[in-house]
């Protein structure tokens, strides 16, 4: 019986640090989100136009770069959801129905997921660089804080990148659906669009754009995080990447299904 006593013990130790180490790293997390919120409340007048600039280029590349790839898959994602809703349309109201679907659900949580692999990664392995270069000690030598001319700028046009990235999502997705679905199949679709108009409330557009903020602001912090937890060494970067990839998915399907509840249970 004592190996197996001993068996629990060491799993039982090992389950307790995991746990520890858990609420140690999302305390850290906040403690970090707070730091740079901080920053966004003090405007100071020295950099402005270095840390606008910076803003503007990160919404650049996480929203306008996107779309090529945001738009076709919104389109696809529209059209098959319409067309195999529509075959239960008598019995449910499919206006509703996509709007519970895609204006709730999947056109946060896609664009939160497009976000992940292209900018979550990006900024972690730049961050990632500027620490193992000693970059972010330069800035510092110099009497630049990195967290108002580096994170806060990645923080701000990330969120708001997922805001206008979710509102192309859903208009693609919906209208564009719908105009492929008349198109190219002889689903009718005469009182969709007015369906749609009358089953969408106040409350689902707030959720919706309380999630995709809750989501850029989750990926920014967690990205900027991971890429400032590597040491010296370059080799730890792609460990780095995929922990922040990793964590960023799970921290945002916690939240969606968080917001969820809270809005609509």
């Amino acid at each position: 019986m004592r190996p197996v006593f001993e068996h629990i013990g060491r799993t039982a130790g090992y389950l307790g640090r995991r746990v520890l180490q858990g609420v140690d790293h999302f305390v850290a997390l906040h403690g970090f989100a707070g730091s740079i919120l901080i920053r966004m409340v003090r405007r100071r007048r020295a950099g402005r136009v270095l840390v606008r600039r910076a803003v503007v280029e990160q919404v650049y590349f996480t929203a306008v770069q996107a779309l090529p790839v945001l738009i076709p898959v919104a389109l696809m994602v529209g059209s098959v959801v319409i067309i195999q809703l529509a075959r239960v349309a008598g019995q449910y109201d499919l206006g509703r129905t996509v709007v519970i679907i895609i204006v709730r659900e999947i056109g946060p949580f896609l664009t939160a997921l497009l976000v992940i692999l292209r900018s979550a990664t990006a900024v972690t392995i730049e961050t990632s660089y500027m620490k193992v270069l000693h970059e972010l000690e330069a800035l510092e030598m110099a009497g630049i804080d990195p967290l108002r001319a580096i994170y806060l700028p990645r923080l701000a046009g990330i969120t708001a990148a997922m805001l206008g990235l979710f509102v192309v999502f859903d208009l693609a997705s919906i209208l564009g659906g719908y105009i492929v679905v008349w198109a190219v199949t002889h689903i009718p679709m005469t009182d969709f669009l007015s369906q749609i108009g009358k089953a969408i409330t106040t409350r689902d557009i707030v959720a919706s754009l309380l999630k995709a903020v809750c989501f850029g602001v989750i990926i920014t912090v967690n990205s900027l995080y991971r890429g400032l937890a590597s040491k010296r060494q370059i080799t730890e970067i792609p460990r780095a990447t995929s922990q922040a990839a990793v964590e960023s998915f799970l921290y945002c399907l916690a939240a969606n299904i968080a917001i969820s509840v809270a809005f609509y249970l």
